[in-house]
């Protein structure tokens, strides 16, 4: 595939036809998934109530204790992150305990290491 000159490439610019091809699906790919869990993860709120359960399984009523948000708050973002599959929760006697997931120890463990990476890298 050949683009004709434009301000971005000043000379032709020659893109092989898998490469070509490869991109276009690329663009048609449905990402709505990954765009779902970039929103959940898009709230202060929601990370830090990750790096919370990072430390230990966590009842609703210390989230609201350390946290000082209301519980119906807390309970808002709570039921995003379990519908993201971040978080799971279960009973223990009369207590809502909220734990993470393998998915969203794997995801938080990602970023941090990532995002710790390229911190150091602009420092």
């Amino acid at each position: 595939m050949k683009i004709e000159s434009s301000q971005e490439c000043p000379e032709p610019y020659f893109l092989p036809d898998d490469v070509a091809l490869k991109v276009h699906e690329a663009m048609q790919e449905d990402v709505g998934s990954l765009v779902s869990l970039f929103k959940v993860l898009s709230d202060p709120v929601r990370v830090h109530i990750l790096k919370a359960l990072e430390v230990s399984d966590l009842c609703v009523c210390v989230l609201v204790e350390i946290t000082d948000y209301k519980h119906s708050a807390l309970s808002y973002h709570l039921k995003m992150l379990k519908d993201a599959n971040l978080v799971e929760s279960k009973r223990e006697r009369n207590f809502q305990v909220y734990c993470l997931t393998d998915f969203g120890k794997n995801l938080l463990r990602t970023m941090e290491s990532s995002f710790s990476e390229k911190l150091q890298d602009q420092l």
